[in-house]
């Protein structure tokens, strides 16, 4: 009974783990280059480990379905260290020195908006969304 009370909590694990958003950690051309060939937009998120509302926003926000399949509809998602070379780079040329902070390009590498601080879910989508609209309304 144990075992399979193990075998069913590691299924369930499993398909906990692919309901969130899936983040890349290629260079940023690579990052470019996938989003070029999907058709989506690059989604960056630039935290630290040793940032709490960063945690907060992993464990509470990119760790859900409807955040998930939000951003796999729509963006091509990286995430790089501040305290790393290319997220000190990405830190230097567009933050303000808080994090986290989201920033979503398209694919000629235009920055199309910005997101400071941590958020609910659905306020984070909202925020998301209204970078979306914006897009459209200027095309």
């Amino acid at each position: 009974m144990k075992k399979l009370l193990f075998i069913l909590m590691l299924a369930l694990g499993a398909g906990a783990a692919q309901a969130q958003v899936k983040f890349e950690t290629k260079s940023t051309d690579a990052v470019r280059e996938m989003a070029i060939k999907t058709g989506k937009l690059v989604f960056i998120d630039l935290y630290a480990s040793w940032c709490p509302p960063c945690r907060m926003m992993e464990r509470e926000v990119f760790s859900r379905k409807d955040v998930g399949d939000f951003m796999a509809q729509r963006f091509v998602a990286a995430k790089y260290d501040v305290d790393k070379p290319t997220g000190k780079e990405l830190m230097k040329r567009y933050g303000s020195g808080a994090i986290p902070l989201y920033l979503v390009f398209d694919t000629q590498g235009e920055l199309l908006g910005r997101i400071q601080g941590a958020a609910a879910p659905e306020e984070f989508m909202q925020n998301l969304q209204t970078i979306l609209d914006r897009r459209k309304t200027e095309q």
